[in-house]
């Protein structure tokens, strides 16, 4: 059977195709107001289909009719897909298929972290798939259940991502694939979860070297956005890094519930790429925690750089103050001189001395070059 290559990864900032979402609920399991009137076990599915030997045998157009075929049909499976279902709907299937509770109960709650369970017969699997806006830079996040049987798979989404129905048609493309039974199914969506972890990667690759551009061009918002992305990125690794557990958990199992061998080579190949994915996402985060600590270190750099430029004026304006007070001093000695000599007094010290005058410019002279000396020397001046 030919190796299934994941697609090529789309470049940031294009456009996506468009897709064609067979999985697309139908209006009123979107609008919890809208009723259906007819009973549960008649209500159309989102999709739903027998398989046997890898091939469509039969589109049961109601979930009491899908129940109704599938023990008929000897070595069938049935494939059936649910989007953000009532509670009443999950509960009729988890019904006929012997789904236990705790398992319903946590499809009906949402909000799990990824894990795999074993109930009986039946495999409880959660999965958290991803996918980058181009248009705001975010990571978006929908939540995925399946539970796999001998003959069945049931699956339930809490998003709009992973599209199911991208998987279902490489199944329906792939007979030889599809015909090994439903832990093929699980395959298929554990492959296209991880494959579109791919341009999830790329984006935040891209903020990255964004944000160290910013770092370094001293942009003031930043800051903000290194928090905004480590917020991301911290939800990213717990989407991922569960996954290895799972992973380990179905290679576990794989000689005791007899998984085919070929199946075994590709759910190896999967853990391979989850590996990596896992890898790279803690190396975002450890990267994001060393460019906050660099920015830190930058931003404290500056202002340590402002701080001394204003120490500097300051020095400098201290400065000017010291000379301006030092002149001010020198310059009001003669003044001072000059006023008391200038006061209308008969009776004052050598007010009728020949050498009054002269005594007076010298005293001037004297206190200014001695106030001079002392600013001089005390570096005022």
């Amino acid at each position: 059977m030919p190796e299934w290559r994941p697609r090529p990864l789309r470049r940031r900032g294009s456009k996506p195709e468009p897709v064609t979402r067979q999985d697309a609920a139908p209006e009123h399991s979107m609008d919890p107001r809208a009723r259906d009137e007819r009973p549960l076990a008649d209500r159309p599915l989102i999709d739903t289909a027998i398989y046997r030997d890898g091939v469509r045998i039969a589109t049961p157009p109601s979930l009491g009719e899908t129940y109704r075929q599938l023990p008929g049909a000897d070595g069938a499976m049935a494939w059936i897909g649910l989007y953000r279902p009532a509670e009443e709907e999950l509960l009729a299937a988890a019904e006929e298929f012997d789904l236990h509770k705790l398992a319903v109960e946590d499809a009906i709650v949402a909000h799990q972290r990824p894990k795999i369970e074993r109930y009986g017969d039946t495999l409880f699997v959660v999965l958290r798939a991803a996918t980058y806006l181009d248009d705001v830079e975010e990571v978006s996040f929908g939540e995925l259940h399946l539970f796999i049987g001998p003959n069945f798979v049931l699956t339930v989404r809490h998003g709009q991502a992973p599209d199911l129905s991208v998987v279902r048609r490489r199944m329906e493309a792939d007979p030889e694939l599809l015909r090994r039974g439903p832990e093929a199914v699980l395959y298929a969506v554990l492959d296209h979860v991880v494959d579109g972890y791919a341009p999830v990667i790329a984006g935040l690759q891209n903020d990255i070297d964004e944000i160290e551009t910013e770092v370094f061009g001293a942009d003031p918002h930043v800051s903000r956005r290194i928090y905004e992305l480590s917020r991301e990125v911290i939800e990213f690794q717990r989407a991922t890094r569960p996954l290895l557990s799972i992973l380990r958990s179905l290679e576990a199992g794989f000689e005791k519930y007899e998984i085919d061998e070929e199946l075994q080579r590709y759910l190896r190949d999967v853990a391979d790429h989850a590996t990596t994915v896992a890898e790279r996402v803690d190396g975002f985060r450890q990267m994001l925690d060393n460019i906050l600590t660099v920015n830190a270190t930058l931003v404290t750099q500056a202002q340590n750089e402002e701080m001394k430029r204003m120490t500097e004026a300051s020095y400098a304006q201290n400065e000017e103050i010291k000379r301006i007070s030092s002149w001010a001093a020198i310059l009001f000695a003669p003044t001072l001189i000059g006023t008391v000599y200038g006061m209308n007094f008969d009776i004052i010290p050598e007010l009728h001395w020949t050498l009054g005058y002269p005594f007076a410019i010298v005293l001037m002279l004297a206190v200014c070059l001695s106030l001079y000396a002392i600013f001089k020397r005390r570096n005022w001046l």
